[in-house]
């Protein structure tokens, strides 16, 4: 870090020379810019790892103001993210710790995510998965969301998402009629359930959050106030899980 403070503050100073104040508020000469720059880059040529190791400060500080505001926006959250009524719950209801996933069922990330989740819930019986139904890829998406959403009324959803997710990912209405009578629900009642404003206002409700939370893709977990992002492996979700169990 000794290494790495010099030319820290020289860029510092040549940013503010470059708005035209510095903090003490004198502005810079263009003869003392001109300096600056020029010693800046004798350090750099003497030695160009400085550069790549600035940065990599820099993005380790981005990381952490990043990671920051992610649980402060997850705490700000808790309640709708972790007790939204009406939420499709898997695993155990009464679990001590609850996953929360924001997936899409035509993700092959999340399709992929399918065995590890199930083997989570399978060595741990103490836990409750809330499912966050975000369609971010296209009107197949939407509609495959809509489907499993409605399918609640039957007691289905998990029945429906586990089939559809196991299927084609190119989902369109014949999908999910065909779905729908293997897992045996009313395809008739579906139809007209699906076209509950209840259903996309819980669609839109679930995107706003995932908005809200700089989810950019999916699989997303939260658990406690740890969010995973992408495919994981279930290692890590078992840590998380044990990091917030303990809090």
């Amino acid at each position: 870090m000794r290494r790495l403070f010099p030319v820290l503050v020289l860029a510092t100073l040549l940013a503010a020379g470059r708005s035209g104040h510095a903090d003490s508020g004198q502005k810079f000469t263009p003869e003392q810019r001109a300096e600056i720059v020029t010693i800046l880059r004798e350090a750099l040529a003497a030695d160009p790892t400085i550069l790549r190791d600035a940065i990599d400060a820099l993005q380790r500080d981005e990381a952490r103001k990043e990671e920051a505001a992610s649980r402060a926006a997850i705490a700000q959250m808790r309640e709708a993210l972790v007790h939204s009524a009406g939420d499709p719950i898997g695993g155990n209801p009464k679990g001590d710790v609850t996953v929360v996933e924001f997936y899409d069922e035509r993700c092959p990330f999340c399709r992929g995510m399918l065995p590890i989740e199930a083997e989570l819930l399978r060595r741990d019986h103490n836990i409750r998965l809330v499912f966050k139904d975000i369609p971010i890829l296209g009107p197949g998406s939407r509609l495959a969301a809509r489907a499993v959403l409605a399918a609640q009324h039957q007691n289905g959803y998990e029945k429906l998402h586990d089939a559809l997710m196991g299927g084609t990912p190119n989902i369109d209405t014949e999908v999910v009629h065909a779905a729908a009578l293997k897992v045996g629900l009313d395809w008739a009642r579906l139809q007209r359930d699906m076209d509950d404003p209840a259903i996309e206002a819980r669609i839109e409700a679930n995107l706003k959050m995932a908005r809200a939370l700089h989810i950019d893709g999916t699989p997303t977990y939260i658990i406690g106030d740890a969010m995973l992002s992408g495919a994981v492996e279930l290692a890590d979700l078992q840590n998380a899980v044990a990091a917030a169990r303990k809090r």
